[in-house]
């Protein structure tokens, strides 16, 4: 990942809105809700695979002009909420392009193989043992 929240800072939008729920008086006057929005396909911090990526990816939480769209009103206040939204679409974006390590086929050592064959040996000794045990009663 080679962007920061600082760089997204510099291509999204933000909008303002009332926010609902519980808050008296500074729900009713404070444009308190975040919304905010993110091109993908105009950004500069992501490359033309990166940029497809993210399209694949993201394809649920985008809108029908194309941003990534991310809304946030759990604080009381216009910049934290934009701070958490910020951190919320750093995440995001963070995610989609993660890229998993492949794994590597591993085979089973000599030692571990002879100490498995070694417990079914002693399991199978131990079944053989009740099996004659059995039949003296």
């Amino acid at each position: 990942m080679n962007f920061s929240k600082a760089d997204l800072q510099k291509e999204v939008v933000f909008k303002a809105s009332r926010s609902g729920g519980k808050g008296g008086q500074n729900v009713n006057k404070v444009s308190t809700k975040v919304e905010l929005l993110f091109d993908v396909a105009q950004s500069a911090l992501f490359s033309d695979e990166e940029k497809q990526l993210l399209f694949q990816k993201l394809q649920s939480r985008l809108n029908r002009d194309g941003y990534v769209q991310v809304m946030s009103e759990e604080e009381r206040s216009q910049f934290m909420n934009k701070e958490k939204a910020l951190e919320k679409l750093h995440l995001i974006l963070a995610r989609a392009l993660h890229q998993p390590k492949k794994r590597k086929a591993t085979k089973p050592s000599k030692a571990a193989k002879a100490a498995r064959l070694e417990n079914k040996k002693l399991q199978s000794a131990k079944k053989e043992n009740r099996r004659k045990n059995f039949g003296d009663q």
